[in-house]
């Protein structure tokens, strides 16, 4: 089932303090705010298969039975994408430790991801997805307008889907720093409620 049409209206100081590792304002309460407007929850997580930096293919439906955290974010060798993904590699060990497993994804090439995971010694895998397409259907990939003109741009998303393959936390946008730190705590929260259908 497509989300498309999943984006929400969020804060305008959310947006304004997306950028890099230095907040403005209350990012947990913020995210937490556009979170719940999202219609996502509870739905079924589109299906993707996504080359990852090393060219083999990832399969959403071959993840059935772990938790997955599938972040889009705009550009690799970027501030606020390095404070993201240098954050969730630090935690890394402790989304394994909880059966989670955490994918980034972004328009860069497969060549690009690796040169970013050695860079920066990045422990995820990052899927690429070039032609928009997984993000469109998660509603990543929207129209935006300046002014008169308009042009299209990724939302920095995250998702968290449970076992099962349902839908079970949203960020329709976030800021990079401390993100990881959140998303690790809202997973902690989830697998501590009741649920025959969730493997912890």
């Amino acid at each position: 089932m497509a989300v498309r049409g999943w984006s929400v209206a969020v804060p305008v100081m959310l947006l304004l303090a997306a950028g890099g590792c230095r907040p403005k304002h209350s990012v947990a309460a913020m995210e937490e705010a556009a979170a719940a407007h999202s219609p996502a929850v509870g739905r079924p997580a589109p299906a993707f298969r996504l080359p990852d930096q090393e060219d083999r293919p990832v399969r959403l439906k071959d993840l059935r039975g772990r938790w997955v955290v599938l972040y889009f974010y705009p550009k690799n060798d970027t501030p606020g994408c390095i404070c993201e993904a240098t954050e969730f590699t630090e935690l890394l060990f402790r989304f394994q430790d909880m059966n989670a497993s955490v994918y980034g994804i972004s328009e860069d090439s497969t060549e690009s991801h690796r040169a970013f995971i050695k860079k920066f010694a990045l422990g995820m895998d990052l899927l690429s997805d070039p032609d928009h397409a997984v993000m469109k259907e998660y509603g990543a990939w929207v129209e935006a307008k300046v002014g008169d003109k308009s042009y299209q741009r990724v939302i920095r998303s995250t998702f968290l889907i449970g076992p099962d393959g349902t839908i079970r936390h949203h960020w329709p946008e976030v800021i990079p720093k401390g993100h990881a730190e959140r998303v690790r705590r809202k997973l902690s929260e989830l697998q501590r409620r009741p649920s025959t259908s969730d493997s912890e």
